[in-house]
């Protein structure tokens, strides 16, 4: 891909009409691009199309219209979600035309430092997390990505000073050619995402795109506990900055003393503490961290790692690591009802985030859990499962391969829900369950395991169902 500014007058076909794409088709048109944008949805779910309409470029709902990709088509931008198979992406690589993902299209936008995040679990924490240690710092900062604010979008609010923290996921980097972050970081790799992806190698390839273009001004940040994670580093060019949680680094962020293997608490205090050139600084007791976890304190790490990677002092850490306390839908504590305490993870969709926020809460757990099938092996459950969850409410495509896993954990009390008029009916029905399953010092903890989309636009409207009818209970 040319610099956005070369696509003058050329064809430029934007596929989906979500926030970015939309911002991607307004870039193109003011650039004197012949932009034509398209979504599969129908006209009346595409309220954007309007504005669009208004502004001289041509739009398409109901579905993308044969001929839309020409062979003398100069570049396709499609929304992260619509997966390469799709009719007009394959008809574009068959004709040897570039297709991106607007990160490319935001990397030629901005002269900016990028910081940009990824991984399986923890992208939206560990965003959060870098914004604000950057602006507690005073530095200038905009997050944006697949965290919500189009990257095209704020590329354009940026200056040199600026720092820009994007979330990036695997969808979005698999549609980069030239992207090049200041700071790379790669939180973990886990198994997700496999219908899109068709298997592990293109998402793990995925993924690496991270790596891919960095020099050695530039700084990767890896866990350094994942296997998977400092093989995909393997190669780059970048100045490797390990962070970890289960062993001791001889430079890099890490626990000290590291959390033992098991995931039983052994009662001993820790910090998050840097190592350079043979000088150890403490940034953080682990339990002054404002968000709780094991997994948390991996996301703490790997945002301090960042931050002092951009020039933040180290001394400058500790008091917004200490007041961060979470975003909504990732352990979101709603309310406290009977002496039972309910929380919000909807933003749980693999079996991984699911384990890692039932070892986070504390005292016996009432799950709920459920959603689309996405060829996840839910036996990875199971011990979390027999360890921490007294009862299981299950709905969702998965509901009978999830109730499968309790029973081999041995959960002692497993609730199906079947489909009832609606998605929010039968979710609202799934919170009464668990209400009445719970007793007072039990946690009800919406963690779904799966994607949101069986049922859902988003996680986002799975997680204020949860808590509206936890509310009302």
């Amino acid at each position: 891909m040319q610099h956005p500014s070369t696509y003058r007058n050329r064809r430029v076909v934007v596929l989906g009409l979500a926030r970015s794409g939309v911002s991607v088709a307004k870039v193109f048109h003011e650039l004197g691009a012949e932009t034509v944008a398209s979504d599969v949805k129908p006209p009346e779910q595409c309220p954007e199309a309007a504005e669009l309409v208004a502004l001289g470029i041509s739009v398409f709902c109901g579905g993308h219209p044969e001929g839309l990709v020409t062979p003398d088509t100069a570049l396709v931008v499609k929304n992260p979600g619509i997966p390469y198979t799709s009719p007009p992406v394959r008809e574009a690589l068959e004709l040897g035309l570039e297709v991106v993902t607007e990160v490319e299209v935001a990397w030629w936008l901005t002269e900016a430092p990028i910081i940009g995040i990824t991984g399986s679990n923890g992208k939206t924490t560990t965003t959060t997390m870098i914004g604000r240690l950057l602006e507690a710092a005073g530095r200038k900062t905009i997050v944006a990505g697949n965290i919500g604010r189009p990257l095209t979008d704020a590329a354009r609010d940026t200056d040199p000073d600026t720092w820009l923290v994007a979330e990036l996921s695997s969808f979005q980097l698999k549609g980069t050619v030239a992207f090049r972050p200041r700071i790379g970081v790669l939180l973990n790799v886990a198994e997700t995402h496999l219908d899109y992806h068709g298997g592990m190698d293109d998402y793990t390839a995925s993924k690496a795109k991270l790596f891919a273009n960095q020099t050695e001004d530039d700084v990767a940040v890896v866990n350094w506990d994942d296997p998977e994670c400092r093989r995909l580093a393997e190669g780059t060019k970048a100045r490797i900055v390990p962070f970890a949680t289960r062993q001791r680094l001889g430079e890099g962020v890490f626990v000290d003393p590291p959390f033992p293997d098991s995931p039983e608490d052994d009662g001993l205090a820790r910090s998050i503490v840097r190592r350079t050139g043979g000088v150890t600084d403490v940034i953080i007791p682990v339990d002054e961290l404002g968000v709780p976890g094991r997994h948390n304190a991996a996301n703490a790490a790997a945002a301090a790692a960042a931050a002092l990677a951009a020039g933040v002092p180290a001394r400058s850490l500790a008091e917004p690591l200490r007041t961060f306390r979470g975003v909504e839908h990732r352990l979101e504590f709603v309310l406290e009802k009977a002496g039972v305490r309910y929380y919000n993870s909807s933003k749980d969709t693999n079996p991984t985030a699911t384990t890692m926020a039932i070892r986070s809460v504390k005292g016996p757990i009432v799950l709920l859990a459920g959603g689309m099938d996405r060829g996840s092996d839910y036996a990875d459950l199971v011990p979390a499962l027999r360890e921490r969850v007294k009862a299981l409410v299950v709905f969702g495509e998965t509901r009978r391969k999830l109730a499968a896993a309790a029973e081999a954990a041995g959960v002692r009390s497993i609730r199906v829900i079947e489909p009832e008029a609606s998605p929010k009916e039968t979710l609202e029905r799934a919170v009464r369950e668990a209400g009445a399953l719970a007793e007072p010092g039990d946690a009800v903890l919406l963690s779904p395991a799966c994607a949101s989309w069986d049922m859902f636009r988003s996680y986002e409207e799975r997680g204020r169902i949860f808590k509206e009818a936890a509310h009302i209970l």
